[in-house]
C-alpha cells in the first residue's frame, strides 16, 4: 500500500488510502492468492513434535471453505461469534479465515486463560461457537452451562461427548463455498483489550482493519514486502499484535507465514528456528528480544539473514538497538498503537533517522498527535495525550455492548479524536517520545494487563478481603504484575499463602496475569470516593 520512495516526506506525501466499499479479509488473505497462485506457500507450521506441515493457498481456501461449509449446516450464520481459542497453528488461520468468509465475527482467545477469564470473554460476546483443542475445551467444559448462547465446540485433536472434531467435519464438507458479500465497515473480529477499571473491553473491528494496519506493518519492516521475505514472530496470534501485525497483513502479501507454539519462549530456540526456516523478517516483543539477548554467539552457532526486525509494546534502549544491529545487521525498528487503533506510528531505518527511546513519526496516512484535554493541537516539548484523529482504517469501530466506554474513548470538537490514554511529546521533527500511561495499565512482557480483572479475581480468593493490583519495574518484562492484600480477619500472612493466591489467579485467569510479587498489607489508599490510588502503591514499589 505505501508508495515507493526513498523519505519519509516522499512517503507521507504520496500516500493515499486504498479502502473499497466491498471488502473480505478471507477473500482478501486466501483466495486472491488461490486465484492467482494457487499453490504459492502460505504457511510452514512447525508442530511440537518437530513434524513440519507445509500450507500452500489453495490449501488454505480449500479447507476454510469446507470448515464454512460444516459451520453453516451446524446453522451458523452471519454475525454470529466465533471463539478461537487455540495457539499459531494452521487450524488457527484456517478458523479465521473461515469466519470472515461467511460473515461472521471471529473472537480470538488466548490459550492460556484460565476459566474466569474464558467466562467473561465468551459470555459477553455471546459466542455460539468455540474452536479449541484438548486444554481449551476442557476448561470450556467447566463453564459451558453458564454460556448459553454457546451452541457448539469444535476440537482440532479430536473430540469428546459434547464436542463436534474439527477434522472430521471438515474432511466430510464440500470444498466450494462463495464467500458472503461484506462491505469494509462490517464487523470483522472482536479482541478483547484490558482497562483500568471493570471487566476487558471487545475492540470490534470492521473487515476494514486489515488495509488499515498494512501501512504500520510495511514501514516497520523497512518498505515490506521485498523478494524473499518470509515472517514470523512468537506472539500469540490472539492478540492483534500477532494476528494483524504479522498473520493477516503476511497473507494479504502473499508472504509466506512461519508458525510454530513454544511452550515457554527459549532465545535459543528462536534463533534456531530463525535458522532452520529461513526467517528474513520478524516481529519480537521487548522481552523476547531481551531473552534472545542473553543467547551467546548467535551469530556463530546458526546461519541466518534478517532483513528486518519489528518491536513494539515499550521503547527500546540505545544499548538493545546497538545489540540488534550486531546480532540481526539490521536496525530494529518499533512501533505504537494499541487494540483500538494498532500500527499508528513506526520507525523505519529505511527511510528515517532511528533516534533511541523515541517511538517514530506517524504512519503515513494517520492523522496523529498530541493534544491537550479539550482536544487542541500541542507543539513540539508540549506534554499531552498521544491521540489519533478519525476517520481511519484502522480505528475500532466501538467497544462491543458499550456505548459508553466508547464515547469516553474520544475527545475534542466532534469527539473525532482518540485517545490513546498515553501521554507523549513532539520533537521539532515529528517524531513522538512515549513519556507514560494516562491509565494503569501494566505492561509486562509486552502484554497490556489492566488490574481490574486480576482484582476480581484475587477477591474470590477465600482468605482475601481486599486486593490492589500494580505494575512495578522489572528488567526483563519491564514490569511485572505485583498484588496489595488485605487479608479477612483471622487470616495469617505466610509464603505459602502468597503462592496459593498467585496460583489462585494462574489458573482462572492467564499466567502471565498473575501476580509475581504479593504484599500483605493492613489496609488500601483510597480516595473519598472509594477509589484505590494506586500511584501511591506504585511508589512502594
Amino acid at each position: 500500500m505505501l508508495p515507493k520512495a526513498d523519505s519519509y516526506d516522499a512517503l507521507r506525501d504520496r500516500f493515499a488510502w486504498v479502502v473499497p466499499d466491498r471488502y473480505n479479509i478471507g477473500v482478501d488473505v486466501c483466495d486472491k492468492w488461490a486465484d492467482r497462485d494457487p499453490e504459492r506457500l502460505a504457511l510452514i507450521h512447525k508442530r511440537r513434535d518437530g513434524a513440519v506441515e507445509n500450507y500452500s493457498f489453495a490449501d488454505l481456501r480449500r479447507l476454510s471453505n469446507r470448515l464454512a461449509n460444516a459451520l453453516a449446516a451446524q446453522g451458523v450464520v452471519r454475525g454470529d461469534r466465533i471463539g478461537i481459542l487455540l495457539p499459531q497453528a494452521p487450524e488457527t488461520a484456517i478458523t479465521h479465515i473461515a469466519a470472515y468468509k461467511m460473515g461472521c465475527i471471529a473472537v480470538p482467545l488466548f490459550s492460556l486463560f484460565g476459566v474466569e477469564a474464558l467466562e467473561y470473554r465468551l459470555g459477553n460476546c455471546g459466542a455460539k461457537v468455540v474452536v479449541t483443542d484438548a486444554v481449551g475445551a476442557a476448561k470450556i467444559a467447566q463453564i459451558r452451562d453458564r454460556l448459553p448462547e454457546l451452541a457448539l465446540v469444535l476440537r482440532i485433536d479430536g473430540a469428546a461427548e459434547g464436542e463436534e472434531d474439527w477434522h472430521r467435519l471438515v474432511d466430510a464438507a464440500a470444498a466450494d463455498f462463495t464467500p458472503v458479500d461484506t462491505a469494509a465497515d462490517d464487523p470483522a473480529v472482536i479482541i478483547y483489550t484490558s482497562g483500568t477499571t471493570g471487566q476487558p473491553k471487545g475492540a470490534l473491528h470492521a473487515h476494514r482493519v486489515l488495509l488499515g494496519h498494512l501501512p504500520g506493518v510495511e514501514i516497520s519492516h523497512d518498505l515490506f514486502p521485498q523478494a524473499g521475505d518470509r515472517i514470523w514472530t512468537p506472539a500469540d496470534w490472539a492478540w492483534i499484535g500477532g494476528l494483524l501485525d504479522v498473520l493477516l497483513p503476511a497473507l494479504h502479501h502473499g508472504v509466506t507465514v512461519v508458525s510454530h507454539r513454544f511452550e515457554k519462549f527459549d532465545g535459543e530456540e528462536a534463533f534456531r528456528l530463525i535458522a532452520d526456516f529461513g526467517v528474513r523478517n520478524a516481529f519480537l516483543p521487548p522481552t523476547a528480544l531481551k531473552m534472545m539477548r542473553a543467547v551467546k554467539d548467535p551469530q556463530a552457532r546458526w546461519s541466518y539473514s534478517m532483513r528486518s526486525v519489528a518491536s513494539g509494546g515499550e521503547t527500546l534502549g540505545a544499548e538493545l538497538l546497538d545489540w540488534g544491529r550486531q546480532t540481526f545487521g539490521v536496525t530494529i525498528n518499533e512501533f505504537y498503537g494499541q487494540t483500538e487503533c494498532n500500527m499508528i506510528v513506526s520507525s523505519c531505518a529505511a527511510v528515517m533517522e532511528p533516534k533511541p527511546g523515541i517511538m517514530g513519526r506517524p504512519v503515513p496516512g494517520h492523522d496523529v498527535a498530541v493534544i491537550d484535554e479539550s482536544g487542541q493541537r500541542l507543539g513540539p516539548g508540549q506534554l499531552g495525550l498521544i491521540a489519533v484523529h478519525r476517520p481511519d482504517p484502522v480505528m475500532f469501530l466501538q467497544y462491543w455492548n458499550n456505548p459508553q466506554a466508547t464515547a469516553a474513548k474520544f475527545v475534542g470538537e466532534g469527539g473525532d479524536w482518540l485517545v490513546t490514554g498515553d501521554q507523549g511529546e513532539l520533537d521539532a521533527d515529528g517524531y513522538i517520545r512515549f513519556v507514560g500511561r494516562d491509565d494503569d495499565v501494566i505492561t509486562s512482557a509486552g502484554y497490556r494487563i489492566g488490574p481490574g480483572e486480576i482484582e476480581d479475581c484475587l477477591i474470590g480468593h477465600p482468605a482475601v478481603r481486599m486486593a490492589a493490583v500494580v505494575g512495578v519495574p522489572d528488567p526483563l518484562r519491564t514490569e511485572i504484575v505485583k498484588a496489595f492484600i488485605v487479608l479477612q480477619d483471622g487470616v495469617r500472612p505466610s509464603d505459602e499463602l502468597a503462592a496459593e493466591i498467585q496460583a489462585h489467579v494462574k489458573t482462572r485467569l492467564a499466567a502471565h496475569e498473575y501476580p509475581r510479587a504479593v504484599e500483605f498489607v493492613d489496609s488500601l489508599p483510597m480516595t473519598t470516593t472509594g477509589k484505590i490510588i494506586r500511584r501511591e502503591l506504585r511508589s512502594r514499589g
